[in-house]
């Protein structure tokens, strides 16, 4: 019987994840679904917690806001905030995913002018009822409309309302295809506007090309592109560069509330979830959410009523954290 040599595997080096607060405006590309680009960021940075502030498809590219750590905490205040696309349809096909990865459903010769389509536009602007595209995150009865569809079952979504704050025209670049740009809040789907404006048309359309330009308070000036990213936090590893230089702060999801600036003795209070009762000069006048700071850091979300500071959610911003940008 002859003796078995085995090989030893190699040992996996595992890098020690540290805590990291504040937020990465990723430019994501094409062809990388969110929750990758969550954990490439994740990676870089060796960060402990880490999540997104609305989905992007694959097949679209630009603003993913990406919260890491404490940062997690605001995620809601930006994915309530508006969302600016720029979009290409692709007029004489509908497709069963609304867009170019779908099969082909209906077909038409007809192709609209760049007046008809504007003339339409205002009718697909402010509240209006929209039926989610099948191939959705939607959950119906536990399970998502994607992975029905994919299944080969009938997938009914019942019309909701969203809010388009602006539709326009940007240009008609052959007679196959428009673009257009769309400012839109929460639960609008891009896809479905391009399936019911290419019906409403009398021909049929899909999204060919898919940016998202600015999600609330992020925009494109402070989006950064993944390999950029990556090659700063080689740099930063080298000691060439800092890793908070690709930080924004976690308030900067927080643009849209008050702050409300708290002495240490009150700070010790709302950090144990006490609440405080400020009187005089100090007493909020107003009601409602806020976000509180001492000596320049931020402490809590809150809400104030009648003078009074109730604690929501606290924060701890030990580690490395994103800092406001001077000038």
């Amino acid at each position: 019987m002859s003796d078995t040599v085995v090989a030893e595997r190699p040992k996996q080096f595992k890098r020690d994840k540290r805590d990291v607060h504040g937020w990465v405006v990723l430019d994501k590309p094409v062809g990388m679904t969110s929750t990758h680009a969550v954990s490439r960021v994740k990676r870089a940075f060796g960060a402990k917690r880490a999540g997104h502030a609305g989905t992007l498809d694959p097949l679209a590219s630009g603003c993913l806001p990406i919260a890491l750590g404490e940062a997690t905490k605001t995620v809601p205040f930006v994915m309530d905030g508006r969302k600016l696309y720029r979009f290409t349809v692709r007029w004489g096909e509908e497709r069963d995913t609304d867009d170019a990865e779908g099969r082909v459903t209906e077909t038409s010769d007809q192709r609209p002018s760049a007046d008809v389509i504007r003339a339409l536009l205002p009718a697909y602007t402010g509240t209006i009822q929209q039926v989610p595209p099948r191939y959705s995150a939607i959950k119906i009865e536990g399970e998502r409309a994607y992975d029905l569809a994919r299944d080969g079952e009938t997938v009914e979504l019942a019309a909701r309302p969203v809010e388009i704050a602006r539709l326009d025209l940007v240009s008609t670049p052959d007679p196959d295809h428009a673009v257009f740009e769309a400012e839109c809040g929460k639960g609008t789907y891009v896809r479905a506007l391009a399936r019911d404006l290419g019906r409403a048309l009398g021909t049929f359309g899909h999204v060919s090309a898919l940016r998202r330009v600015a999600v609330g308070s992020f925009g494109q000036e402070t989006m950064i592109l993944l390999e950029d990213l990556e090659a700063l936090c080689h740099r930063a590893a080298a000691g060439e560069a800092s890793l908070a230089d690709a930080l924004m702060p976690v308030e900067t999801a927080l643009d849209d509330i008050p702050a409300l600036a708290v002495a240490r003795a009150d700070a010790a209070r709302l950090q144990r979830g006490q609440a405080v009762l400020l009187r005089g000069r100090d007493a909020p006048i107003f009601r409602g959410p806020v976000y509180v700071t001492v000596e320049g850091q931020l402490l809590a979300l809150a809400e104030v009523d009648h003078g009074e500071i109730v604690p929501k959610r606290v924060f701890n911003l030990a580690g490395l954290h994103g800092r406001r940008k001077k000038g």
